[in-house]
C-alpha cells in the first residue's frame, strides 16, 4: 500500500486535471490511500466529489511561503510516501513545504510532466526541480526534451495519459446540431482544446476557408476558451466564415458534444499528448491530428487516424475533406481508435503505470 498526496493549483478544467482526477479516484480504488490538495476555488475541486479527501488552498504564486507551510502541516498530518506535483507551481509549493520541515519523514518527491515545453532554467526553477526524484512524463516525446534538458534518463518514467472508458461510454449523447441550431444531417469537424497558441486553431480556422470549397455545409465547432479568443474570432471574420466556425467557448458538456462530431481534428503546434483526442478516439470519433509531440504515440496514421505536419493548413484541409468524403474511412479509422485506446491508454493500465513509478521513486536515493 502506497499512499500518495496530490497537489494541483489550477482553477480551471483542462485535461491535465482530468488525468488527476483519474489517478488520484485509481489509486484509491487499487486501495492505494491518495489525498488531493487543489485550488479552493477550482474546478478541480467541484468535480472531486464525495468519497475522496481533499485538502482545499488558495496559492497566490510559486513564492507563496504560507501556503508552503499550509502544505507542510498537510504532509505532517498525512505522512505520505509519495507527493505527486502536478504542475509547475506544484513543484514549487512541494518543494519548498519540504524543505521548511526539514523534520518530516522525507516523501519521495514526483513530477507529472503533460506539456513537450522546455524546464525554464532561471535559478528559482533549476532549484525546484533539483529536489525531484522522478518525473512522470506523458509521452515519450516529453520525456526527450526533460533529459534534453539535463534531467537524469533514470529519474523519468512515461506513463501515458489514461481514459475511463467506462464513464465516456455511460455520457449520454449531446446533439450538437440541435445545441447550437446546425442545419441538419451537416457533417461537423470539432476542436476541444484552450484557445493559446499551441493549440493551433488558427491553422485549423484556415484550413476551414479551403474545406468550405469541396464540402460547403460542413461546421467547424471549436470548443473552449482562451487569450486568442479575439484573434480567432477576427480571422473567422476576415475570411468570410462565420457561418462556418462557431467558437462557443467552455461547456460543461463538451463529453457529449464530441460523441456528435463526425471527425475530430486535433491542430496542434506542440502537443504532450492530447487527452481530448484520446477521449475522441474512444469515442470511436475518427481524428485528424498534427505530428506534434506525443501524437504520433497514440495515433499510426492511416491505421487509427491521420496525421499530418504541424502549421500545415493545406494539409490539414485535405485530409479532413477526404473523411469527410469517405464515410466507411470515418468508420473504419473510428473503430481502429477505439481499440487503440482500450490496448494501450486505459485508465487502469495508466494507473498500474502510476503506482510502478511510485515504488521506482520510494526505492530511489533522496535527492
Amino acid at each position: 500500500m502506497i499512499t500518495s498526496l496530490h497537489i494541483d493549483t489550477a482553477r480551471t478544467w483542462r485535461g491535465g486535471q482530468n488525468q488527476v482526477l483519474l489517478t488520484v479516484n485509481g489509486l484509491a480504488e487499487m486501495g492505494h490511500p491518495a489525498v488531493l490538495v487543489a485550488h479552493e476555488s477550482g474546478e478541480l475541486k467541484r468535480r472531486a466529489g464525495e468519497g475522496l479527501r481533499f485538502v482545499g488552498f488558495s496559492p497566490r504564486s510559486e513564492l507563496d511561503l504560507q501556503a508552503g507551510w499550509q502544505l507542510g502541516r498537510v504532509l505532517a498530518d498525512v505522512q505520505p510516501d509519495v507527493v505527486h506535483a502536478h504542475d509547475p507551481m506544484a513543484v514549487a509549493l512541494a518543494a519548498t513545504a519540504i524543505t521548511m520541515n526539514p523534520r518530516l519523514r522525507r516523501p519521495a518527491l514526483v513530477a507529472a510532466r503533460r506539456v513537450d515545453f522546455h524546464l525554464k532554467s532561471h535559478a528559482f526553477s533549476r532549484w525546484k526541480y533539483r529536489k525531484i526524484d522522478l518525473f512522470i512524463a506523458a509521452s515519450r516525446a516529453i520525456a526527450g526534451i526533460l533529459v534534453d534538458d539535463g534531467v537524469p534518463r533514470d529519474r523519468v518514467v512515461v506513463v501515458h495519459d489514461g481514459v475511463n472508458i467506462g464513464v465516456l461510454d455511460r455520457q449520454p449523447r449531446v446533439d450538437v446540431h440541435a445545441k447550437f441550431w446546425l442545419p441538419r444531417g451537416c457533417p461537423v469537424v470539432g476542436n476541444v482544446a484552450a484557445l493559446v497558441a499551441h493549440k493551433g486553431q488558427r491553422y485549423l480556422i484556415a484550413a476551414a476557408a479551403q474545406v468550405v470549397r469541396s464540402v460547403p455545409d460542413v461546421r467547424f465547432l471549436i470548443l473552449g476558451e482562451g487569450e486568442l479568443r479575439p484573434a480567432l474570432e477576427r480571422q473567422v471574420r476576415e475570411l468570410g466564415l462565420e457561418r462556418h466556425v462557431l467558437l462557443p467557448g467552455f461547456t460543461a458538456d463538451v463529453g457529449g458534444l464530441q460523441k456528435s462530431f463526425d471527425v475530430f481534428a486535433m491542430s496542434s503546434v506542440t502537443e504532450g499528448l492530447g487527452s481530448a483526442m484520446l477521449d475522441a478516439m474512444a469515442d470511436r470519433v475518427p481524428v485528424v491530428a498534427t505530428r506534434a509531440g506525443g501524437i504520433p504515440e497514440a495515433i499510426t496514421d492511416e491505421r487509427d487516424g491521420l496525421l499530418v505536419p504541424p502549421q500545415d493548413a493545406k494539409a490539414l484541409a485535405a485530409a479532413l475533406v477526404r473523411l469527410l468524403r469517405d464515410p466507411s474511412l470515418r468508420q473504419q479509422l473510428g473503430d481502429a481508435g477505439r481499440e487503440r485506446i482500450i490496448e494501450e491508454f486505459s485508465v487502469d493500465r495508466m494507473v498500474e503505470r502510476t503506482v510502478d513509478a511510485y515504488e521506482k521513486a520510494i526505492a530511489m536515493p533522496r535527492t
